[in-house]
């Protein structure tokens, strides 16, 4: 049969090989995206990984660029405004890396890649260097990279930050090889990689420096609150972390009485301790005259220096400082003094410096401030340690009072632990006698557990299973007696009574059962065999607090408990057994049904060499009577299998 467009499965093998065609170029742009994204992702790790060092960063963008756009070799460039500076370099053959280890590249070719980016173009590729005019003409960067570095083809994209130019990536190829669309694209990616990495080195800077000031603040405030009225070691601390910050060696603190200036604090200029009258031309005298401030770039080449000043003069001439900053201390528009700093050089200060002396000043103020006012604190002393002996009284008593809830709620739902303690009446926790409903939880294969794992994984399990389970006690009213191990023993309708003990009793078991099944199941999915069961009495038992005054207990003694023991002994996995009096108390809230006697088999000795057994019952009672198990049929509760003597369904981890 001959192939025809009525008949495409004329020649089935047509359609396959064009099937593998497209399957080997999807699993080729697969396997190149995959690569792309890898690299970008160990790009972001090193940014994350060297903050504030950008070397490392270059060298990881430059490598993974110049890989996957099939480069020879690859150059970063950092661009400071008026010239491009090598960052990083890749692959750079040696003949060509000596001639550019201390060359930059000038923009001084409207031709040139760089000249072209600063121009404004967003993409400059060459397809062959040695094919344009710049190359013929001798340019010696053009020169270079062709006949040192055996360069060809080019391509360079800008790193871009809000429109500006912060520098370019290159890559260049050693034949005439165009790099594609898609290459290009990943180049401005990695470019852009770069520029994060620059804001971040950027950002990082400004933030330490920030936080340099805030601690430099912190540290001055902390010795203003610890020298209240003592203005000596605050001025001194201010100006010593004022003339660091500032970069000013030298600096001085003075204060204001209205007519003088008197220096209180100096650094870097001995010498000065006359009191100043300010006079018209004295930066102190505009300072007085309301300015907040005033710089000077160069006192030097001020008129007070010209006209002969005696303190200018030395202050020029014999402390050499040039550069210097006034700052005004002032409270509500009443001068208390200045803040002065000096640089032995010409260097005016920066917008932040003096922000920063500004904020020093108004630290000095706040220190005069406190200066002021303790005086009139002091005053007071005697009223406000009344007041403090009383306050103090008050957190003694609040104090003992959460101290008796925190002990309460050990053993007690918070809310019960609060009432008793807010009505004052916890003399209901002395020993007295009273019917309650015990609950024995526990395990089954905990014991074969714990010989098999090891003790992390044990603590691990334990946490997990109180975690589960003791959260259920308050919420059911009930009062904790042990957590020990697996074992939990809880009872009801002490010490304060409550309405259907036995009801609440049973549904806290049910929920229990449920909150446990659930991380046993998990458990059994790593190989640990582990069950559930739980054992309900009711009757009279002593109950009362146990221990000593550090640490006590509150807890029930009495056959009961007994009982209940027992039971959550005899049941098996998922099962919950009732006793007789439990099941009365439920009055058909809960369906149960009977499981027969229970026995347990006990060694009887006979002489010397003969050893018996005799079966004795698990609970005492009446001939054929035996504990109950619970069907939950009880409607509000969702049903769950028994997991008991008689029920043919497994619990729902068994299932599971």
């Amino acid at each position: 049969m001959s192939a025809t467009p009525e008949n495409p499965l004329a020649d089935p093998e047509e359609p396959i090989t064009d099937l593998r065609r497209r399957l080997a170029e999807r699993e080729a742009e697969l396997g190149e995206a995959l690569e792309q994204q890898t690299a970008t992702a160990e790009v972001l790790q090193v940014i994350n990984s060297s903050p504030g060092d950008l070397a490392p960063v270059f060298d990881t963008i430059l490598k993974k660029a110049t890989g996957l756009c099939e480069g020879a070799f690859g150059l970063l460039s950092i661009h400071d405004g008026k010239r491009f500076r090598r960052a990083a370099a890749h692959g750079v053959p040696a003949a060509y890396a000596e001639f550019f280890r201390t060359t930059d590249t000038p923009v001084d070719s409207s031709t040139t890649p760089p000249a072209r980016i600063i121009a404004g173009e967003r993409v400059v590729q060459i397809a062959d260097l040695a094919a344009e005019e710049a190359y013929r003409a001798g340019e010696p960067n053009w020169r270079a990279l062709v006949d040192l570095a055996g360069a060809r083809s080019i391509v360079t994209v800008p790193l871009l930050k809000d429109g500006a130019v912060r520098g370019l990536i290159t890559i260049l190829r050693q034949e005439v090889r165009p790099f594609t669309e898609k290459q290009i694209a990943l180049l401005q990616n990695f470019a852009a990689q770069a520029v994060i990495a620059i804001e971040n080195a950027r950002l990082l800077t400004e933030t330490r420096e920030a936080l340099e000031q805030q601690s430099a603040t912190a540290e001055v405030l902390q010795v203003i609150n610890s020298s209240p009225g003592d203005l000596a070691p605050v001025f001194d601390a201010m100006l010593e972390r004022a003339t660091h910050l500032c970069e000013a060696p030298c600096g001085l603190v003075q204060t204001y009485d209205g007519e003088y200036f008197q220096n209180v604090a100096e650094r870097g200029l001995p010498g000065l301790r006359e009191p100043i009258r300010p006079v018209p031309g004295m930066p102190l005298h505009r300072i007085v005259n309301g300015e907040t401030l005033v710089h000077i770039a160069d006192l030097a080449d001020d008129p007070l220096y010209r006209s002969g000043n005696p303190r200018r003069r030395w202050t020029v001439d014999e402390a050499g400082a040039r550069s210097a900053l006034w700052v005004a201390l002032r409270k509500d528009e009443i001068l208390l003094g200045a803040l002065v700093i000096y640089r032995q050089e010409v260097r005016p200060f920066s917008d932040k410096q003096i922000a920063l002396l500004q904020n020093f000043a108004a630290q000095a103020v706040i220190a005069m401030e406190n200066a002021r006012l303790l005086g009139e604190l002091r005053q007071r002393t005697d009223e406000v340690a009344e007041l403090n002996r009383g306050l103090e009284a008050r957190v003694a008593e609040q104090v003992e009072e959460l101290g008796r809830v925190g002990r309460l709620k050990r053993f007690l739902a918070p809310k019960l632990a609060e009432l008793i303690v807010s009505k004052g009446n916890e003399k209901i926790l002395e020993s007295h006698r009273r019917e309650i409903v015990v609950v024995f939880c526990d395990l089954r294969g905990y014991t074969a557990f714990t010989e098999t794992a090891e003790p992390e994984e044990v603590l691990d399990f334990l946490r997990e299973y109180h975690g589960a389970l003791g959260p259920l006690v308050s919420q059911f009213e009930g009062t904790l007696d042990q957590l020990s191990g697996d074992g939990i023993m809880v009872f009801f309708n002490d010490p304060v009574p409550i309405p259907n003990p036995a009801e609440r009793a049973v549904k806290m078991a049910v929920t229990m059962r449920e909150a446990a099944g659930q991380r046993i199941a998990a458990w059994r999915e790593r190989g640990r065999d582990l069950g559930f069961g739980a054992g309900i009495a009711q009757g009279y038992a002593t109950l009362g607090q146990i221990g000593f005054s550090e640490r006590s207990g509150y807890t029930a003694i009495g056959t009961v408990c007994n009982v209940a023991a027992r039971l959550c002994a005899e049941a098996k996995d998922g099962q919950i057994l009732l006793s007789q009096r439990v099941n009365v108390a439920l009055k058909g809230g809960v369906v149960t049904e009977q499981v027969g006697a229970l026995y347990r088999t006990l060694p009887v000795a006979r002489g010397a060499a003969e050893v018996r057994s005799r079966r004795v019952p698990v609970v005492a009672g009446r001939p054929g009577e035996g504990p109950f198990t619970i069907r939950f049929a009880d409607l509000r509760h969702r049903v769950l299998p028994t997991g008991g003597l008689l029920s043919s369904r497994p619990p729902p981890w068994r299932a599971a």
